[in-house]
């Protein structure tokens, strides 16, 4: 009887280009056992040349186990789609891979593709983060890394580090900026700094119709891969950054820079409870960005704590788009960027739950706006 399997696999890179590795498992089509398993470290390269190592590796062992028809899983659309042959494989450095991984395909009777959100591809995405960290140890005790090549080297200036990025060329580097959904914080209407709440069943709704809508805009999946999605490391924004990646199949981030402003001690209380508790403080704090809620952080903290991450952000990604999920004072910290104005925009701007504002930034220093608090997807 001919056996037939499943191959799932992923790759990643920490950095892109950066320490990468692969991962693919093999299984039994009918009784799901797990046939083969390939954690592989890659050296230094990228996310796309990591995700077709795997892809590579999966077929290699299905073809060793004697497999006559295998079904390819992956969360990576760009592979997919690309060795489906619906979209052309523009970068230099991928298409020998992408040959190779067609030759493998060419030797079984039957093979189909198919992408799957990244919460369906666990297990390949838990092998090839064994390879980054096993590579990473390897690095740190002096074996050091080698590069297995950039897809993106000579052909866009996305890997440059701008100086300052001023006085550049080139595209804008488009921010796609998500509010999270729902929270029982947000019902009452409560100070949701750092207390780390999950979304409502409506926040799920609400994140779940903003991940379709991103899915559909222009640049966020492109035959040169998917927008990456970066998040603030908090619950309620990481399950909101999920259902983006669930419905794009982009990489996910976290940084730091995009957490909500720390309230301190208002943590918790509605507005009317921390102007009762804290008259003259919290009337100051409503006027003042230099004013900090005992045991918290001032706005003009939140601005340079944005800033220091918007321009992190310009470095790592210049010229790409990139999907952005946070809060409500980082947001409009990125607006208030890109539109240069003052500090009042903190107090006369509104953003409603799971609203979708876009920023450009260009390498020249120049910015626009395009769009403030879309809720057209849900409301």
């Amino acid at each position: 009887m001919s056996l037939r399997v499943v191959v799932e696999a992923d790759g990643g890179s920490r950095g892109n280009p950066g320490p990468a590795g692969c991962g693919a498992v093999v299984r039994d089509a009918g009784s799901g056992e797990v046939l083969a398993e390939r954690s592989i470290g890659l050296g230094v390269t990228t996310n796309n040349v990591a995700e077709y190592q795997g892809v590579i590796a999966g077929l290699r062992a299905a073809a060793e186990l004697g497999a006559a028809a295998v079904g390819v899983r992956m969360d990576s659309k760009l592979v997919i789609e690309q060795l489906a042959g619906r979209w052309k494989v523009k970068h230099a450095n991928l298409q020998p891979l992408a040959a190779e991984a067609r030759q493998l395909i060419a030797g079984f009777e039957q093979v189909s593709l198919e992408w799957v959100p990244r919460a369906q591809n666990a297990h390949a995405d838990r092998l090839a983060n064994e390879a980054m960290d096993q590579q990473a140890s390897s690095d740190q005790s002096g074996g050091g890394a080698r590069p297995v090549g950039d897809p993106a080297a000579g052909t866009s200036s996305a890997r440059i580090r701008p100086s300052g990025w001023l006085g550049a060329n080139g595209t804008p580097t488009k921010m796609l900026l998500l509010r999270h959904g729902q929270t029982p914080m947000s019902v009452d209407r409560r100070y949701s700094g750092r207390g780390d709440v999950a979304l409502t069943p409506l926040g799920e709704r609400q994140v779940r119709a903003a991940g379709k809508r991103l899915a559909a805009m222009d640049g966020v999946i492109t035959q040169d891969g998917v927008a990456p999605v970066i998040s603030s490391p908090l619950t309620r924004a990481r399950q909101t950054a999920q259902a983006v990646v669930d419905a794009t199949g982009g990489e996910l981030h976290f940084h730091d820079g995009l957490l909500e402003t720390d309230f301190g001690d208002w943590e918790g209380l509605t507005f009317g409870e921390a102007s009762e508790q804290y008259p003259q403080l919290h009337r100051k704090w409503l006027g003042d960005p230099s004013v900090l809620p005992p045991g918290g952080e001032c706005l003009d903290e939140v601005y340079q704590r944005v800033t220091r991450a918007r321009d992190d952000l310009l470095e790592q990604y210049a010229g790409q788009t990139i999907i952005l999920v946070s809060h409500v004072t980082p947001i409009k910290a990125l607006l208030r960027l890109g539109l240069d104005v003052g500090p009042s925009m903190f107090y006369r701007l509104h953003l409603d739950l799971a609203s979708l504002s876009i920023v450009e930034f260009y390498p020249d220093g120049n910015a626009s706006v395009r769009l403030v608090n879309d809720i057209s997807h849900w409301s």
